[in-house]
């Protein structure tokens, strides 16, 4: 196991380092308009999901947030998002899948400001919060979703308590994250152990790597152009460069890229 992920093995180090990367990348970022920073879908063969004209540059990230967000209607529904990032997510699922409210929550404050100068959506609100400690009454959403931002979290199993909690019973969690394979068991266990109900679950680490094939050639643009020198590294995997880490660890299947759909007890 290499140094970085060695650190991410303990949760205060882990916070703290979240904590300061991603205020950084909202920064270094802000002027390319990058409002996704998950990583991407494609099928095979291809979607070819309908998207106006200016969404076309986010389709394969856009891509991976319908196939998680469209596993139930959410039409009508009050609606959050944990960990929203830059809240391109929120932003098209609002406009797209007409939710009567979306809220979208995410640690980062600075990616908060970003979002609510950049997403100016009726019915969509962004606000400041911690996933493990969500800042809502009791049973007050009808869906929730979490796209690739668990594997940051300290306390998996707590994220899932917080989330049957702020859900009302027969509300659902649309979900989708990655491990390693040395973590996957410990992955499973927390969602049977909770209180939730695992209507389905499906690999998709192929597609996901279709999307980052197809995401490449942006995604080496903004490492090589938007960070220093000696965060490359780091950079290549969080934006899913063919050839680094983490696309190597999906090619070789040492890490497991799964989406899930959870209903509230």
């Amino acid at each position: 196991m290499a140094l970085f992920d060695s650190l991410f093995a303990f949760g205060p180090v882990r916070t703290a380092i979240w904590r300061l990367w991603y205020p950084y990348l909202t920064r270094r970022l802000r002027s390319e308009e990058v409002v996704f920073l998950n990583y991407a879908f494609e099928t095979d063969p291809p979607l070819a999901l309908a998207l106006e004209t200016g969404e076309e540059p986010n389709r394969f990230s856009i891509q991976l947030y319908h196939h998680v967000a469209s596993q139930i209607k959410l039409r009508g529904l009050k609606v959050l998002e944990v960990s929203c990032g830059h809240g391109g997510g929120a932003a098209w699922i609002t406009r797209h899948m007409q939710p009567d409210h979306y809220t979208a929550l995410d640690l980062n404050p600075v990616g908060i400001r970003f979002c609510r100068e950049r997403h100016q959506v009726a019915g969509l609100k962004f606000i400041e919060g911690n996933a493990q400690a969500l800042p809502f009454a009791d049973a007050e959403f009808d869906a929730v979703i979490n796209v690739e931002a668990s594997h940051c979290y300290p306390d998996f199993p707590l994220f899932l308590s917080e989330v049957s909690r702020v859900l009302r019973p027969g509300g659902h969690l649309l979900y989708a994250d990655f491990r390693y394979c040395d973590t996957i068991e410990a992955w499973e266990k927390a969602f049977v152990d909770c209180t939730m109900e695992l209507l389905a679950t499906r690999d998709i680490s192929r597609e996901v790597l279709r999307g980052m094939d197809r995401n490449a050639k942006r995604s080496e643009a903004l490492v090589r152009e938007r960070l220093p020198g000696f965060l490359h590294k780091l950079g290549a995997d969080f934006a899913g460069v063919p050839g680094a880490r983490v696309y190597a660890a999906l090619q070789s299947g040492d890490l497991s890229y799964r989406s899930s759909c959870m209903k509230n007890a």
